[in-house]
């Protein structure tokens, strides 16, 4: 019998946000387990010049990054409208990449086998199929509410009335494992907004398309929502959940703590006693949110690391860093791993973003949550009312009294307390899942067969 031809595995990366970091996260380890695959991966320059480094290219040959075209026309003037860059990119996508594919072939002398997209792509699998690949596999970065959201869109348009009086307040108990959550939960685009414009309609298209994949994976575990989980496998051809990647693919190279902020935690003396504040890479609270939040550090004398921007310095209320240096730091970027990892910490003060909540769970370390957009209100839900590991901010946005009151409820409360047992029970149910014999890498085998060993030709259902 002839050996199989050496397996080409053409990578879409979505180049906001957060996306396109976690791909490539599961790219390497991919790409370790089968190094005589080809990985090309398809990004644009800037996000790819932000997640590539040195050390990738070394100790991966096999995966070569592609700049692809952002979208934007030469000459283009923008006009302000949210999401615009994305939305030129989105209409420039089918095609770009289709263009880059075929150089990759032709520079590599291999055929694409799989193509491996953001799930974002929703158009992946007629893609596929035109240049007559073996599968289609998508990657849903965020958790599985929101994708179990997205996938019965058209579901929930049809139960809920959003011109009703109180429908905000509705429970989605007719999806299966969302009980709990609300109408008022949902991100943009299912029922909330202009669910015609390019956003909305790509996320209502790429619902649709999941059960077209050969395999849908998440940066998740099963045990965390096994309902869900149990639901959109009898849903999808394969639904794999294959993290927390921040338990199994550790940043390359290891993260320096440029800050010191390890080496400030080192020295406070109790454990589970300093808060940690972040809002990722893409929100910022409102100037009148970020003063407040000052004033509650302030005034409380919580010790506290803050990872705010440097541009956002400017609205933090005057004196604040000297009044607060000797018991808190603000740094224009922490190594949030390690910092939730650490004994000293007891809150994370955060935006719900799905990363965020996975490394708090993973550092054991319960959270105060401020949503702003997308899948984060429904991550909250799940925080404080499924999974009982965190609260939500009174009256869902900052104040002085109210982050206060929080941060003594987590800190010093027996409710607080309960909150850290439950999640440290979550910490280890999630390392047991990476483990040998864990069901993220059960599930990461099956990833590996799909993405390398590829047999016949995507059909679309």
């Amino acid at each position: 019998m002839a050996p199989s031809p050496p397996c080409h595995v053409a990578v879409a990366a979505f180049p906001f946000g957060t996306h396109a970091a976690p791909l490539l996260a599961i790219v390497r380890r991919l790409a370790a387990a089968s190094p005589g695959t080809t990985f090309s991966f398809f990004n644009t320059r800037q996000s790819n010049n932000t997640i590539f480094n040195k050390d990738t290219t070394t100790q991966f040959p096999n995966i070569k990054a592609y700049d692809i075209w952002d979208g934007v026309p030469e000459g283009h003037v923008f006009t302000g409208k949210p999401q615009e860059r994305i939305e030129l990119f989105v209409k420039a996508a089918p095609e770009s990449l289709r263009i880059n594919i075929e150089m990759a072939v032709v520079e590599t002398g291999r055929e694409v086998s799989c193509l491996l997209t953001d799930a974002f792509f929703w158009f992946g699998g007629e893609l596929a199929q035109d240049m007559r690949m073996a599968s289609w596999v998508q990657f849903w970065t965020a958790g599985p509410c929101s994708l179990s959201a997205h996938f019965y869109t058209d579901l929930i348009r049809q139960r809920i009335s959003i011109a009703a009086k109180g429908s905000e307040n509705e429970p989605l108990s007719f999806i299966p494992g969302m009980s709990k959550f609300l109408v008022q939960d949902l991100p943009e685009g299912v029922l909330f907004g202009n669910l015609e414009s390019v956003f909305p309609n790509m996320l209502h298209k790429m619902g649709l398309s999941l059960p077209r994949a050969k395999a849908v994976f998440i940066n998740s575990f099963e045990e965390l929502d096994k309902t869900i989980t149990h639901d959109l496998k009898s849903k999808f051809n394969k639904f794999l959940n294959v993290g927390p990647l921040n338990l199994v693919s550790p940043s390359l190279p290891p993260t320096p703590d440029e800050s010191g902020c390890l080496r400030w935690l080192g020295g406070q003396k109790a454990d589970a006693s300093v808060a940690y504040i972040s809002f990722g890479s893409v929100m910022m609270p409102p100037r009148e949110e970020l003063e407040e939040i000052a004033t509650a550090l302030e005034g409380g004398g919580v010790p506290s690391i803050w990872s705010l921007r440097e541009n956002a310095r400017q609205n933090l209320p005057i004196g604040f860093l000297e009044k607060t240096r000797k018991t808190g730091m603000v740094v224009p970027w922490a190594p949030q791993t390690d910092v939730l990892a650490h004994r000293a910490v007891g809150v994370f003060v955060t935006h719900c973003g799905w990363n965020s909540v996975l490394e708090s769970i993973v550092g054991g370390v319960p959270m105060i949550c401020r949503p702003f957009f997308g899948d984060q209100r429904l991550n909250r839900r799940m925080v404080q009312e499924v999974l009982e590991i965190g609260v939500k901010v009174e009256g869902g946005a900052f104040t002085k009294v109210g982050l206060e009151r929080c941060l003594d409820l987590v800190l010093c409360q027996e409710r607080g307390k309960k909150m850290r047992d439950k999640i440290k029970s979550l910490k280890e149910v999630a390392n047991e899942a990476v483990g040998p014999r864990g069901s993220s890498t059960e599930n990461f085998k099956l990833l590996l067969d799909v993405v390398t060993r590829p047999q016949g030709v995507v059909r679309l259902i």
